[in-house]
């Protein structure tokens, strides 16, 4: 199979399966795993597709979003042992903003015996804060179909009313050009405001948020430490590493 043939067979399974791993290319393609890895550096280069743990994944639109039933399918192992790690950083007494999303809603469950208080933005959180006794408020807004994140000028004015010791905020995409990104304005500036008004701010982001960027940009590097896992290559965290705090966790 000639390179362009391979190429344009991998972009074919990507629009198909959206998510492809290195070894089913190989198995697909009879080319040896070196050639692969080089496809999907030229195809990356080209900006046809992303490098991700172990394969490749389609290039989003810069304002499409997964909803959160969508979200919750994928790299679960990799949001737990990142929600296990944030959650060790809350303290007895602490507030906390707790962002809407998948990885934040990960800590949810060993912040049970803590004496914390929460506030969040997110029917999900709210829903497994409860179950396990927490005592949390939720900020006002209009709650979005999609990701049930509560955005909009009711979410900023609940906002203001608090001061938090932490705040855990989810991102759509990082760079080291962009920062922090996620393709809704409206939920950026509500992520923003939670992070201006936190002593302390930790952004969790799985692997496949690496090197992206969506539309609307939430903050600078430089306003929060990331926490994220193993599975972002060495290489990869180096300049981020440059501009502020990483925290890789180990996925068991």
């Amino acid at each position: 199979m000639l390179t362009f043939e391979r190429q344009q067979f991998i972009l074919s399974l990507l629009e198909e399966k959206e998510i492809v791993k290195i070894q089913e290319l190989v198995d697909a393609t009879n080319a040896s795993e070196s050639t692969i890895r080089r496809d999907l550096t030229e195809l990356e280069n080209s900006r046809q597709l992303k490098r991700i743990h172990g394969g490749a994944k389609l290039v989003a639109n810069k304002i499409e979003e997964p909803t959160i039933e969508e979200k919750e399918t994928k790299y679960n192992a990799e949001k737990e042992a990142i929600g296990e790690y944030a959650a060790s950083l809350i303290k007895k007494g602490d507030s906390v903003f707790i962002d809407a999303g998948t990885t934040t809603k990960a800590m949810i469950p060993y912040l049970r015996d803590k004496d914390i208080v929460i506030v969040t933005n997110g029917l999900n959180i709210l829903t497994i804060a409860l179950q396990n006794n927490i005592k949390t408020y939720i900020v006002g807004g209009l709650v979005k179909s999609g990701t049930h994140a509560m955005i909009g000028r009711g979410a900023m004015e609940s906002l203001q009313m608090y001061q938090f010791d932490k705040a855990f905020i989810g991102t759509n995409a990082l760079d080291v050009v962009h920062g922090f990104t996620t393709p809704d304005p409206e939920e950026a500036h509500v992520k923003e405001l939670a992070i201006t008004r936190a002593n302390k701010a930790f952004v969790v982001a799985d692997h496949s948020k690496f090197d992206d960027s969506t539309f609307s940009k939430i903050a600078d590097l430089t306003k929060a430490t990331i926490i994220t896992s193993s599975y972002v290559e060495e290489e990869i965290i180096v300049p981020y590493e440059k501009m502020t705090e990483v925290k890789v966790v180990d996925v068991k």
